[in-house]
């Protein structure tokens, strides 16, 4: 009996412990605990669902590019089409003007392009610009479908660590999607002729042989930049690619539709690429004038250019800043004169003799 009635007792000493605590919880001014949130997956198909909204809109803008070159066999003499490259492009407008990389096309004699609905055109070279790796295709005629998809050009102000999409046809796999972010902005990668592709985009999204000439695209589905070239010893995506931005592209792609090449605005002067880097390595930065266009505006506003005397190089007037921004070599200075057009004025930092002054110029069209 005594045993019960110590279990009893035990029993109730319990509840009161628990009501006690109960109620100094309730009563505490500390807020109640709630409910944690579920992981992950709500959340995530969110972002899922606006991936595939955007992949869904542009992957019919996007075509499939195969180029051939023109070979004559040595023996029987005959003509005959050997397969040269591919790559990715992307729908401009409506009349069937395509953008891809001058790199897929170069050296082609032939370029078929494949529309997401699997019809593959013949399509024209309209116009190239090596020195920023753009190209534009036109394909036409009554096959032509109307109307083409194209995406939507967007903004400029990118940020580091912005949610980007590449879409592009790698290894012969059409229409492949990769995600990634802005890595880091205004990469230089080497162009042609030793002058330098300069304010690309560099992305960690995979892009691999193929990919080249296809749209780069923000989280919203906007055109930011064309992929152009990746950074890998082994040739394949080490999540290191870079793409034109869509300002350049924007400027270029309207000038190769118009006339078939791009001619950026020119200050008038002349320089040379391996003269002004034997330059800078002396240790003099800036880019040194070599020639003065007759008639100028620089040539009427005293502009002098380097000159030769007793085989020695004597220089005139340099370069070191443009728009008050420092010019350390010449890369520097084509890249600054290139975000403009012809017509903007530009105020020109000038040295000679240890002497500076500043000088306004008006663009003029390039040749």
């Amino acid at each position: 009996m005594r045993a019960s009635l110590a279990g009893v007792a035990f029993a109730l000493m319990l509840i009161a412990a628990f009501l006690a605590g109960r109620y100094a919880v309730e009563t505490e001014a500390s807020p109640p605990e709630t409910e944690p949130l579920p992981p992950g997956p709500a959340s995530l198909e969110i972002e899922e669902a606006r991936t595939i909204a955007v992949f869904r809109a542009a992957r019919d803008s996007v075509v499939a590019i195969t180029t051939s070159t023109r070979i004559i066999d040595p023996f029987t003499r005959r003509t005959g089409e050997t397969q040269l490259g591919s790559g990715s492009g992307f729908v401009w407008d409506a009349d069937g003007h395509v953008v891809t990389n001058d790199h897929v096309i170069q050296g082609a004699s032939r370029a078929l392009v494949q529309l997401a609905d699997g019809r593959s055109l013949e399509a024209q070279v309209v116009g190239r610009a090596p020195s920023h790796d753009l190209a534009v295709l036109r394909i036409g005629g009554d096959a032509l479908p109307a109307p083409l998809p194209r995406p939507e050009p967007g903004e400029g102000g990118l940020e580091v660590g912005q949610s980007v999409l590449a879409i592009g046809n790698p290894f012969g796999l059409d229409w492949t999607l990769t995600t990634g972010i802005v890595s880091a902005l205004d990469r230089d990668l080497p162009g042609e002729a030793g002058r330098a592709i300069s304010g690309l985009i560099q992305t960690d999204a995979a892009i691999n042989p193929g990919n080249s000439g296809g749209p780069l695209l923000d989280a919203r589905g906007r055109l930011i930049g064309v992929n152009t070239a990746i950074y890998s010893p082994s040739g394949a995506s080490a999540g290191i690619g870079f793409a034109v931005p869509v300002s350049t592209v924007a400027r270029v792609v309207p000038q190769l539709i118009e006339t078939g090449r791009y001619s950026p605005p020119s200050l008038g002067l002349g320089f040379d690429a391996r003269i002004n880097a034997a330059v800078n390595r002396q240790g003099l930065p800036g880019a040194l004038v070599l020639d003065v266009a007759p008639g100028s505006e620089a040539a009427r506003a005293g502009v002098e250019p380097a000159r030769v005397a007793r085989g020695r190089l004597l220089p005139g007037d340099v370069v070191i800043a443009l728009d008050g921004e420092e010019v350390e070599g010449l890369d520097d200075l084509l890249a600054m004169v290139d975000r403009h057009r012809p017509g903007d004025s530009v105020t020109l930092t000038l040295l000679r003799d240890g002497r500076r002054r500043e000088l306004t110029l008006e663009l003029r069209p390039g040749r």
